[in-house]
């Protein structure tokens, strides 16, 4: 296997302690995903969920990302094995003491795809168009809010200079890309560069991989590229296949045409444990699965919109919601077992983050009890029916929208249902494609609405989503998942980002933040999936996962899988080698059980997909 890492500069013990996601069709023919009939070697993905966007500046939804991190190089990536930030275009980087100034050296061999050298020139265009451009922030523009200016202080040196400490600085999740390239299109877009969809094949960029070709609803293909500064990955070819069905999918993998099949329920999960060269994993989850309240829509200009049930802008009801579910029912029923019953908003897989509220903090555990006596309290009178009525006369019944794509949103959203009846509420159980389901959420015509993002190791882009500037500018551009806004939780947001040095303060803050998204009942955690995978190991002899102990394959934080991916039947290239513990596949059978994991959301661009 190939090493992970090429020869870099060592760290600073300063930088070292900073550091401390739809238009679908039918299975495709079958075609062997190892090799095509000229030879090729090629890695194919099933998958279902359509792309909203090529363009980096603002693909958001997590199959889009998850395809564009191999197009695409970032300053910083996360190790394979530890999940901790380590080097990528940047060898090294240091902060001053004040945390204002960070200055990235660059690797002086990597070279675009189309030839053209990668120079800090591109790094500080790419950054400083996402500071001036608000229609290119859109995916990224919570990492550069702290920047105060970007320079180059010759080919291979940026230096960031910061308004204030912000402690994502080696956590900068951004596509850097070719000036010579993007400069051109943003000039001629205009406007229209919001709508810009990057599709002028192959795409340039200086990724392990090259975005070849994009068939929509058939198709992704991507190509290796020979000339990365990491070494070639050790397929030809990296194949992206709908399937509007996933039991489809699935069918394809045991039939060996498709290499990789991701997001499997446990029923699926199950049935392929004792197929023949087929492998599951079982892993950590870094995603969690959630319902928003409307808690009345508006803009950050105060305007309204939108048709939530009024009712719902009172914290009590919201609360007395929350506490008529049980997530332990919901995993055992809505997953089958396969997730963990959530309570904050970071899954345990990230433990520095996450919180779960305990004892005093517990004030919205299931108690149907308790909710029937505050809504009793609060005004809400039971009718004939067994239907609540506000105490301004209107009746208790909600939308829900649910995902009709994903098994456990369709079967947690039928518990929902019975036990939001249990405290005279009536739900209107609308499991929809979710192109509606985005649609509603943009429109906010809705009152519940089932949601959920996968958590990155740096949790800033999750949070700062619910920050009171994460409301939409006007009516259907809201770049976030729920109507929320609240000073202390702004205040805090600021705090944790500032706090560059003390990981354990900018973890209290966190762990506040989360406890405001629970207290006021707006965003509401249910559960963190287990991620399920499985993949042909006659055709993929070795492949890593991210991170060693528990991690998964699709979804990564850093491109590894696919790079260190080997062809079955194949020698191991050479190089220092990754752990045993990191591989899977082979002759060796690994099963890892571990619970956790969450999912997704969506934009009005595209139908759906798992945010990031």
């Amino acid at each position: 296997m190939k090493s992970p890492y090429p020869p870099v500069g060592t760290l600073s013990r300063r930088s070292a302690s900073a550091a401390a996601a739809l238009l679908l069709v039918g299975s495709m023919s079958a075609v062997p995903a190892a090799a095509d009939e000229g030879g090729t070697d090629t890695l194919t993905v099933a998958m279902s969920q359509q792309v909203d966007t090529f363009n980096p500046f603002i693909a958001q939804l997590a199959v889009t990302t998850n395809i564009l991190n191999h197009v695409y190089d970032r300053l910083v990536t996360v190790d394979p094995e530890t999940n901790e930030p380590a080097p990528a275009l940047a060898e090294s980087w240091e902060a001053s003491d004040d945390g204002l100034t960070w200055t990235f050296d660059l690797r002086d061999d990597v070279y675009f795809s189309d030839g053209e050298q990668l120079t800090a020139d591109d790094v500080v265009w790419t950054l400083t168009t996402i500071m001036e451009n608000e229609d290119a922030a859109v995916a990224s523009g919570n990492y550069v809010s702290a920047f105060e200016e970007v320079t180059a202080e010759d080919d291979t040196t940026v230096v960031v200079d910061l308004e204030q400490p912000q402690a994502t600085m080696t956590a900068l999740n951004i596509p850097i890309v070719p000036q010579h390239v993007w400069e051109p299109v943003l000039e001629e877009e205009g406007d229209a560069f919001a709508d810009y969809d990057n599709e002028d094949f192959p795409v340039v960029g200086s990724g392990p991989f090259v975005l070849a070709e994009h068939d929509r609803g058939q198709s992704i293909r991507l190509e290796a590229n020979p000339d990365h500064w990491r070494g070639a990955p050790g397929f030809d070819e990296l194949v992206f296949r709908y399937y509007t069905e996933q039991d489809a999918a699935v069918e394809a993998l045991r039939n060996g045409e498709v290499s990789l099949v991701y997001e499997l329920t446990e029923a699926q999960a199950t049935s392929l444990e004792d197929v023949g060269d087929v492998e599951v994993n079982s892993a950590d989850g870094k995603r969690f699965q959630a319902f928003t309240i409307n808690p009345g829509a508006e803009t950050q200009d105060g305007e309204e919109f939108g048709d939530g049930h009024p009712a719902l802008s009172d914290k009590t009801l919201r609360q007395a919601i929350v506490m008529a579910l049980d997530n332990d029912e919901i995993v055992e029923r809505g997953h089958n077992g396969q997730a963990v019953a959530a309570g904050g908003y970071i899954p345990p897989r990230y433990e520095d983050f996450h919180w779960a509220p305990e004892g005093d903090e517990a004030t919205l555990d299931f108690d149907p009890d308790a909710a029937n006596e505050m809504l009793d309290d609060a005004g809400y009178e039971t009718g004939d029916d067994g239907v609540r009525t506000s105490p301004e006369g209107d009746r208790l019944e909600l939308r829900m929208h649910v995902h009709s794509d994903r098994p456990d949103n369709v079967q947690t959203g039928q518990i929902m249902e019975e036990r939001l009846g249990d405290i005279g509420i009536e739900v209107d159980n609308q499991t929809v494609d979710p192109g509606i389901l985005s649609d509603a959420l943009y429109d906010a015509e809705y009152d519940l609405i089932f949601t959920g993002w996968t958590v990155n190791p740096d949790p800033d882009y999750v949070f700062s989503i619910h920050t009171c500037d994460g409301l939409p500018t006007e009516p259907g551009t809201m770049q976030g998942d729920a109507y929320f806004c609240n000073e202390e939780y702004d205040e805090l947001y600021e705090a944790q980002l500032e706090e560059h040095e003390d990981l354990d303060q900018r973890a209290e803050h966190v762990h506040r933040m989360q406890e405001i998204l629970y207290d006021e009942a707006v965003v509401n955690v249910l559960s963190y999936p287990n991620i399920m995978e499985a993949y042909r190991t006659d055709q993929i002899s070795d492949i890593q996962l991210e991170p060693a102990d528990g991690g998964n394959i699709w979804g990564q934080d850093g491109y590894w899988a696919f790079w260190s991916a080997e062809p079955a039947g194949e020698d191991a290239q050479s190089g220092a080698g990754i752990p045993t513990g990191v591989l899977i596949g082979g002759g060796v059978v690994v099963l890892l059980l571990v619970a956790g994991g969450a999912f997704f959301l969506l934009r009005r661009r595209a139908t759906t997909g798992d945010r990031e």
